[in-house]
């Protein structure tokens, strides 16, 4: 299990420049980002290397922000290596909320970021079959 960030960022140009260049200026690594939006305002979704830091420079420049648990996991980087994720969840009937992934540089990896409804049972279910699913310390020491 690992922390996201939430940042709620108005629809409005440079907003989403303005959140990217505050973490830029405290030297924090992006992990990985994704951004869902409406035509008010969007989430941007971050793994960060240093989460606290993150969120206290975000919050310090007048930004909305919520941390969240996620459930990180290494899967084959191939077609269907998605798929293996997705059967365990739907086998122990654990609601998927949203995914995104990213390339790991160990070859053939890919990581997915999940959001379950459960994030326990979610877990434990990974956890039964023997899925890699990294931790904060994975995410802060880059060791995917």
């Amino acid at each position: 299990m690992i922390k996201q960030l939430s940042i709620f960022v108005e629809n409005k140009e440079g907003r989403l420049k303005k959140a990217i260049d505050t973490i830029s200026m405290v030297g924090v690594n992006i992990r990985a980002l994704s951004i869902a939006d409406t035509s008010k305002f969007g989430i941007l979704r971050l793994i960060v290397q240093d989460i606290s830091k993150t969120k206290k420079v975000l919050e310090e420049n007048n930004f909305i922000v919520k941390e969240t648990d996620v459930l990180a996991v290494e899967i084959p980087d191939e077609a269907k290596g998605l798929n293996k994720i997705l059967n365990i969840l739907d086998k122990s009937k654990i609601n998927l909320e949203y995914l995104y992934a990213f390339v790991s540089r160990k070859d053939n990896q890919a990581i997915v970021i999940i959001s379950v409804e459960n994030i326990e049972e979610g877990l434990k279910a990974l956890n039964e079959e023997n899925v890699n699913v990294l931790s904060q310390k994975d995410i802060e020491t880059f060791k995917f």
